[in-house]
């Protein structure tokens, strides 16, 4: 059960002064602007031998929305967490300098190089919409009020894929919507829209999650009817990967509930469940399912000649992009060096290997620890925030990056099979960049109603709202 403070404890995250980190929030912006900026340009030094003659503008173009959205939080969350937006913007802006580096490697082997403008017109949507979720959402607590609303939203948006006309199947997958001329990956927001539903569903029944049922084997197991909701999403994402061949969604929607789960009522039988009936959806779709065995062919013999020339479904991009991290070695080629346009879709799925390449084991890591930071500073909120939702909504949004890249990573290092996802802020992708930074706005609401001061009329009012969430 989420734990509830003693009147006369202070919250885990000290409040703090109106305003108070913002101008720690504009050194570091400029930071990650500086290093965004400087891909940007060494990456068309090392392709073309000259800096471009675009730079200034494209600098403006970078700082602008990022000092735009610095200021929405100034005035609607005074108080948010001020490592979240640089650390975005930095994610963001080294994927975009990757994404142009690329594209310039197009135009010189003689096709066409449109992928970071796209990208970069998608930031763009992302960062308004980050800013309208920032003035519009004054209190996260609303959002409990739709969470079966949420519920709905999240169920139809990852079946509409499978809708006649709008629906699309690309690369062997159908998760794809195409209206109007675009392309949009439904799955992504559904991740959203049921990270709400499952905050407020756990938050109204832990005590019947945690305090009811039986002990078998030593783990603690509620009754049946409590237990349905975890059989019933599991259940969705087996439906989802079956009916969309998407086993990545599939696995990171059910992981997110799962942790939240666990977040919800301290419970290790949980994980154990949640752990042994994700062991059997990948069994089951392993056994019956021709593309998933598939994957684990390439997973367990990359270098076997013929799953490497096998086509379509091969080893080729996976061994191609494990060469170009290998030459990378710990300081990586330098910007404009590699040649990461040899690995299909180095743009999005294998980014990560595009960026090993170049900027070798030393930038990895790096952006590993951004990713990171940026999780550590949603668990932190969570520990701050004084109700139920909110910490669990905090928790399940952070897991949620998290996992994602976990899953990503170790696809393109051969720990774990492939999946389709692509990496948070850093591959190309508008669905994906979009959610994700709707994601760190929300993240920002949270931060900002943890690190605000409880009202002195109502000093008890953060633990009233824990028991009563």
């Amino acid at each position: 059960m989420l734990p509830t403070p003693a009147p006369t404890t202070a919250p885990p995250s000290a409040p703090s002064a109106p305003g108070a980190g913002r101008g720690a929030e504009l050194a570091l912006l400029g930071l990650a602007l500086v290093l965004s900026v400087a891909g940007y340009a060494l990456g068309t030094l090392g392709m073309t031998g000259a800096l471009p003659d675009d730079l200034p503008v494209y600098a403006a173009t970078l700082a602008v929305p990022a000092l735009v959205v610095h200021g929405v939080v100034r005035w609607r969350a005074p108080h948010a967490d001020p490592l979240v937006l640089p650390v975005v913007v930095a994610l963001n802006g080294t994927g975009l300098a990757m994404i142009h580096r690329l594209d310039l490697a197009r135009i010189a082997n003689g096709r066409e190089g449109e992928f970071a403008g796209r990208q970069l017109g998608w930031s763009a949507v992302s960062v308004v919409l980050a800013c309208l979720v920032l003035v519009l959402l004054r209190d996260h607590r609303v959002l409990r009020r739709y969470s079966y609303t949420a519920m709905a939203a999240g169920l139809v948006l990852l079946v509409l894929p499978m809708a006649p006309v709008i629906g699309a199947t690309i690369n062997g997958s159908r998760v794809w919507v195409r209206a109007f001329g675009m392309s949009f990956q439904p799955s992504e927001l559904a991740k959203l829209a049921l990270a709400v539903f499952f905050a407020g569903y756990l938050v109204t029944h832990r005590d019947n999650l945690t305090l009811t049922g039986r002990r078998v084997l030593g783990l603690h197991l509620p009754r049946l009817r409590y237990l349905a909701p975890l059989l019933v999403v599991w259940a969705v994402s087996l439906g989802v990967m079956f009916a969309q061949r998407d086993l990545g969604s599939s696995l990171l929607l059910f992981g997110i509930f799962v942790a939240m789960l666990y977040v919800a009522t301290e419970r290790i039988s949980w994980i154990v469940l949640g752990l042994g009936l994700a062991g059997a959806q990948v069994a089951v779709a392993a056994s019956h399912f021709g593309y998933v065995q598939a994957r684990f062919d390439v997973w367990l013999h990359a270098l076997d000649p013929d799953i490497f020339e096998r086509h379509p479904g091969g080893s080729g991009q996976l061994v191609r992009g494990l060469f170009g991290m290998a030459d990378g070695g710990l300081l990586g080629r330098g910007w404009g060096q590699g040649r990461p346009d040899l690995v299909p879709y180095a743009e999005s799925d294998f980014i990560m290997a595009s960026l090993g390449e170049e900027l070798g084991l030393t930038g990895v890591a790096a952006l590993l620890v951004l990713s990171l930071l940026l999780c550590q500073r949603g668990l932190r909120t969570a520990i701050g925030l004084r109700d139920g939702f909110g910490k669990l909504l905090a928790a399940g949004l952070s897991f949620g990056i998290a996992l994602q890249c976990f899953i990503v990573l170790g696809g393109i290092t051969r720990l774990i099979p492939l999946t389709g996802l692509t990496m948070p802020f850093l591959a190309y992708g508008g669905s994906s960049l979009v959610v994700n930074w709707v994601v760190a706005a929300v993240l920002l609401r949270l931060s900002d109603r943890a690190r605000r001061p409880a009202p002195a009329e109502e000093p008890d009012r953060g633990r009233d709202a824990v028991a009563a969430g």
